[in-house]
């Protein structure tokens, strides 16, 4: 599914124009990121938990030539999904 398709079924489904679904899921995602960004956890009950983690710095290695090169520190955003989706999904 793309973005487009989403975009399609939120109208769809709330009865609103594919202008105004797309603009109310483009606020989600902003608002999102912006959640993120400043307190790193997200929680939406029933849905799940975006949460930002910390990965270390690490060694790695080149897979064509087989040289070690550093792999820097970095933040990664990670999902878990809530009950209700699981069972959903199931």
């Amino acid at each position: 599914m793309t973005k487009a398709d989403l975009i399609a079924m939120v109208a769809n489904k709330a009865g609103m124009t594919k202008a105004s679904a797309e603009n109310a899921l483009n606020s989600f995602i902003a608002s999102v990121e912006e959640v993120l960004a400043s307190q790193g956890k997200l929680t939406l009950t029933g849905f799940g938990t975006f949460e930002v983690q910390q990965r270390k710095a690490r060694t790695g290695r080149n897979p064509r030539t087989g040289q070690e090169i550093k792999i820097p520190a970095s933040k990664a955003v990670k999902f878990r999904p809530g009950k209700l989706l699981k069972d959903s999904v199931k």
